[in-house]
């Protein structure tokens, strides 16, 4: 898929395939099952997850010289965690401040856990937006031919 069609444009996709699954998610009833109100957008969002960092990575990696892509490895992973650490505690801030703290009411939680899926969508979404306004994109090789 990144040969066919360019990291960037997996990762602008991805990100959106993210933030769609986290939708989705928003949706998820009460009295709902998995199968039916977790799964599938948890799979959407899995493959969202998926198309977005596996080319970023790559790109972060082949961007290093060879000698330092040890050094890029530990520094994209450090910050993948970093994020999800971050991410996690304002999305928690915002499922309780919608809710979800209201030990026992589960219409309360389920909002609050609906607002923080519909949060990290709009970061998702964010995130589109930088990568289209930021990562570069190399121009396609002309060849030269030999007359």
């Amino acid at each position: 898929l990144i040969a066919r069609f360019g990291s960037k444009n997996l990762i602008v996709a991805g990100l959106w395939a993210l933030a769609a699954g986290l939708v989705w998610l928003s949706f998820a009833r009460p009295t709902g099952t998995f199968a039916i109100d977790v799964l599938p957008a948890s799979l959407v969002a899995a493959l969202g997850q998926a198309l977005a960092f596996i080319p970023s990575l790559g790109m972060a990696l082949s961007s290093a010289k060879p000698e330092e892509g040890g050094l890029a490895s530990g520094i994209v992973n450090t910050a993948y965690q970093i994020g999800s650490a971050l991410g996690l505690a304002a999305m928690t801030a915002l499922a309780l401040s919608s809710g979800a703290g209201e030990l026992g009411n589960t219409i309360a939680l389920t909002n609050g856990f609906s607002a923080a899926f519909l949060g990290a969508a709009a970061l998702a979404v964010l995130g589109s937006f930088l990568a289209l306004a930021t990562i570069r994109t190399e121009a396609p090789k002309q060849e030269v031919s030999s007359l």
